[in-house]
């Protein structure tokens, strides 16, 4: 069974950086893809970017374009969301996910596991 579990959330001054891990265990993760979420209150979870594990290969929301970065370390089997520029509207619970297969989505639905969370709070 795959274990997601998220860390290094926090609270962060507005143009600052933060960077999220993941470490993910229970599965051998080669044909996987990796993805970070956001939901904040009252609002839909939002895909940010996405890892293909064995390739390396990453796609982004427009959104985030250019602020955020998705990475991987095999070794560790932890996947990074380096965050910055960061702004008060991103301010969310941070949500990894894994989805068994070789190409990508961007749709919550189509992961089937999740981590537990993360807070990231952006002050002005």
């Amino acid at each position: 069974q795959v274990q997601l579990v998220e860390s290094g959330g926090g609270l962060v001054q507005a143009g600052g950086s933060l960077r999220l891990s993941c470490a993910a265990s229970g599965r051998t993760f080669s044909s996987y893809v990796m993805a970070w979420f956001r939901q904040a209150p009252g609002k839909e979870r939002e895909f940010l970017g996405a890892i293909s594990w064995s390739s390396g290969t990453t796609y982004y929301a427009d959104s985030v374009k250019g602020r955020f970065t998705v990475s991987r370390d095999n070794a560790k089997n932890t996947v990074y969301l380096q965050m910055s520029s960061l702004k008060p509207e991103d301010t969310a619970v941070y949500y990894c996910a894994a989805r068994s297969a070789l190409y990508g989505s961007t749709r919550a639905r189509d992961f089937g596991s999740w981590g537990q969370g993360t807070q990231v709070t952006v002050s002005s």
